[in-house]
């Protein structure tokens, strides 16, 4: 079977499935939600109408609609990294990678598919994350009457820079697939390491010295350097010793990952027998 008709096998497979748009629902939910939330309290602060107001110490209520619409990435990036793990950890554990290799016997041909489809996929969610995203920020930062930035160029290109994170999450997810078959197993690891793992590890870099040196090359850290800012870098940045990454040396070290994840998947449990 060529690339393109294995790809096309692997796009039959991914849409056939409830997983993508399950998981596309809870996107639009999660995001949705915490930008409604944050756009109120960024944009009720910035006008002086937060009730009990006496100060907006953490707020970047002066440049905040860049920092909403980076909720996208900065939140939402989990859904790429899951989607793109269950597209591999899945074929373990509904016993279809047997039919995928016997019609496809070069196995890194399957890989690759995956990959392609992997990214058309990720640039969806990011679309679907921004769209969840810049709605309800914009739309609660003009009703106070802030600047929404939508007509700015740099504001266009941290987007596009979100679309990139989304892409590059999802391959990321397939090396983490190929590498820990089990999808239990693959999915705590991703669970773990993104909503606890780093985060407190980048907290405690703020209060060690020296470490947030060595922490700006994690792949959330990285993620965030690719968009530009994030929540998380608005809050602490200031108490932050360390200069984060340029936006494309940040693209760059998640790309690493990517690649160092899927090559290791592919000369090890990709290459063994499976059941």
């Amino acid at each position: 079977m060529s690339l393109s008709a294995a790809t096309r096998s692997e796009t039959t497979k991914l849409l056939t499935t409830a997983m993508w748009w399950v998981l596309a629902i809870v996107l639009v939910a999660y995001i949705g939600f915490t930008a409604a939330g944050l756009g109120f309290v960024f944009g009720a602060a910035a006008a002086g109408d937060l009730p009990g107001q006496s100060h907006q110490a953490g707020l970047p209520t002066g440049d905040s609609a860049p920092v909403l619409y980076s909720i996208a990435a900065s939140i939402g990036y989990v859904f790429p990294l899951l989607i793109g793990t269950l597209m591999v950890t899945a074929e373990f554990r509904h016993h279809t990678l047997t039919p995928t290799f016997l019609a496809t016997p070069r196995r890194g041909s399957v890989l690759w598919a995956k990959a392609f489809v992997g990214i058309g996929i990720g640039v969806v969610y990011a679309v679907i994350a921004l769209i969840a995203a810049v709605g309800p920020s914009a739309g609660f930062l003009a009703g106070f009457g802030q600047d929404t930035g939508l007509d700015q160029s740099d504001t266009w290109a941290m987007l596009g820079r979100i679309v990139i994170a989304f892409a590059l999450w999802v391959l990321v997810g397939l090396g983490v697939g190929a590498l820990v078959r089990n999808q239990v197993a693959a999915v705590v690891i991703v669970l773990a390491f993104t909503q606890f793992v780093e985060p407190i590890a980048r907290v405690a870099g703020v209060f060690v010295n020296g470490l947030d040196s060595i922490l700006r090359f994690l792949p959330g850290a990285a993620s965030d350097a690719l968009v530009g800012t994030s929540i998380y870098t608005a809050t602490t940045g200031s108490t932050s010793s360390a200069e984060p990454l340029d936006w494309w040396a940040g693209g760059v070290v998640l790309l690493a990952y990517a690649i160092v994840l899927i090559v290791l998947g592919h000369l090890t449990s990709w290459r063994r027998d499976v059941d």
